[in-house]
């Protein structure tokens, strides 16, 4: 029986720690070699982290890169190492490093650079051209890169078709919700119509707005999954395959037929034979373990929670913060965020700021403290009533006349974020933020005020969306009122969001249906909704483009984000 051996290392490296990258690669491989491992997978641009971005037009950045994948060829001995870099010969590629017995056997070069969301891999690499295939002790195997094995195209079924039994595609590709599921279909579907293994490893992780999942798998040849990886966590998995299954399966259904003049440029690269023997320790899984796969997805609640706390932990972690603050109001969104935030980083690395000042209501008072209670967390309270009154003051004869309205309650929103950034600047603390995506795309914040901070921890993640997720996590750490009462950002008497919002169901809809859908006025109203409500939300959306331009980067978890997804010129005077 033909068997094969794989390990999957699921890796959160950091971007431009190439020496931390290269330890915890080197050590990684130590463990599955040591656990029988044949072939060792690391996941796309593993060297560098996901994704350098402008680092990659930096001689020395590459040149490093180089330098620490010799490091890794002269530590591979008897088995097989796959690997993902940026590496330079003649020109730039993402590229693939496949090493054994000490040698760096071939680079495979990614073909298909998206260039679409947050990916802009036009902008470094060149595509590749060769679509080449691994033969060793028996097996053919054949590698690519994320979007090849994403993109309908020829080159994974040529591979196939060439005698490619098993696929290994490495990856770094971005959570957003719901993304999971369809991945797992499209690779499914892959394995199945070529009759081979498909093994999916994806990089773990959060990168400045983005985040990346892991859940690496396996795939049958007849398309079922065999092995998750964890999601949102660095994860170690072996899988044993039974490379004759393949043969089976192919000669009961043959799938794979192409006219010889498809195949004349495929290359075949042999691998010498590896001396390791094989321990005698199967990790497939079992068919009732099989059966319970489906039932570990996670639901999109679970999802989007995780995707946020990992998103914060690694933003936090990777640059150094100690500590983070945060205003608490007594609202959902600070409550949220502020749960977020525990569970991340733990009840002693997280400071909550309550600033009240005359409009602020008992309720909001009694619920914020209910809230640190139950998280455990640090509590300040600094009353801003003295510094807004001198602030009016100062302004009294300039305003003199004038009615109080917008200006007002935009300068106590500017005063608790002087307040949230003088404890940061003394303590070195970061701020994090508690807007959320609603408010940021119809601009109902305050720049310098609220949307003041080094990381939006909500900015993707609607209103509504904020409530369902709240609401699944608590368990009973959100006071109960804190769902029930009208949002308020409680600067003026009576204030509720709905005094200058649709409500927020309504909302949402409209806005996802702009940003997500690329719909316009006309296509909304069609959907059945108020004609000038739709124009108002809109505008706002246009009007407030200058705000997100300076807004801090978020986490992203929907097809979508107000970050990199989102591209729009300020002065812009084209009505949807």
């Amino acid at each position: 029986m033909r068997t094969l051996r794989i390990a999957l290392c699921q890796i959160n490296p950091i971007v431009g720690d190439i020496d931390g990258n290269l330890k915890k690669i080197l050590s990684f491989t130590d463990k599955a070699v040591n656990s029988g491992a044949q072939i060792v997978v690391f996941p796309e641009l593993a060297l560098t982290g996901y994704t350098p971005e402008d680092l990659l037009f930096y001689p020395a950045f590459i040149n490093k890169t180089e330098e620490s994948l010799n490091e890794i060829v002269k530590n591979v001995k008897d088995f097989i190492v796959i690997a993902g870099l940026p590496i330079k010969r003649n020109d730039l590629y993402n590229a693939a490093a496949i090493m054994s017995n000490g040698k760096l056997i071939d680079i495979y070069h990614k073909m298909y650079l998206p260039n679409y969301s947050v990916f802009d891999e036009m902008r470094y690499f060149k595509p590749g051209q060769r679509v080449p295939v691994y033969e060793y002790e028996g097996v053919v195997f054949a590698v690519n890169i994320c979007e090849d094995i994403f993109h309908p195209s020829l080159s994974t079924f040529i591979q196939a078709s060439t005698g490619a039994e098993l696929v290994i595609n490495i990856s770094a590709s971005p959570f957003y919700s719901e993304k999971y599921e369809r991945k797992l279909r499209m690779l499914t579907t892959r394995a199945y119509d070529m009759g081979a293994y498909v093994v999916y490893l994806n990089m773990v992780g959060g990168q400045d707005e983005i985040v990346l999942d892991g859940r690496s798998l396996v795939v049958s040849p007849s398309g079922e999954i065999i092995k998750i990886a964890k999601a949102f966590e660095e994860d170690l998995v072996f899988v044993e395959l039974d490379i004759e299954a393949v043969t089976r399966v192919r000669m009961r259904e043959p799938k794979i037929r192409w006219e010889p003049e498809f195949l004349e440029d495929i290359e075949v690269v042999k691998i010498p034979s590896c001396k390791t023997e094989k321990k005698q320790k199967n990790y497939a899984l079992t068919a009732s373990e099989i059966q319970k796969i489906s039932s570990v997805l996670l639901t999109e609640e679970e999802e989007i929670f995780k995707a946020l706390v990992t998103g914060l932990k690694d933003y936090v972690n990777k640059n150094g913060f100690q500590k983070v603050c945060l205003g608490l109001s007594g609202g959902i969104d600070s409550a949220f965020v502020a749960l977020i935030a525990k569970e991340a980083l733990g009840k002693d690395r997280v400071t909550g700021v309550f600033m009240p000042s005359l409009y602020t209501s008992n309720e909001s008072r009694e619920d914020v403290y209910e809230l640190v209670k139950n998280l455990g967390v640090e509590l300040i309270e600094i009353s801003i009533d003295e510094t807004f009154t001198e602030y009016i003051k100062t302004l009294s004869k300039i305003f003199a006349g004038l009615p109080e309205d917008i200006t007002e309650e935009n300068i106590q929103s500017r005063i608790r974020a002087n307040i949230l950034m003088a404890l940061s600047n003394k303590f070195g603390w970061l701020v994090i933020t508690t807007g959320n995506k609603s408010e940021m795309a119809v601009g109902y914040s305050t720049l310098y005020g609220d949307m003041a901070g080094g990381y939006a921890v909500i900015k993707d993640v609607y209103k509504t969306t904020v409530y369902k997720v709240a609401k699944w996590v608590s368990n009973g750490i959100i006071p109960e009122r804190v769902f029930t009462k009208p949002p308020s950002a409680e600067l003026k008497p009576g204030q509720t969001d709905q005094d200058s919002l649709p409500p927020y169901d309504i909302l949402d809809k409209i806005l996802k249906l702009h940003i997500e859908k690329c719909m316009g006025e006309r296509e909304i109203i069609e959907y059945g909704f108020d004609e000038d409500t739709v124009k108002r939300v809109l505008n706002m959306v246009k009007k407030a483009e200058f705000k997100r331009r300076q807004s801090p980067p978020g986490i992203k978890i929907s097809p979508v984000s107000l970050g990199k997804d989102w591209r729009f010129p300020i002065t812009n005077r084209f009505n949807y």
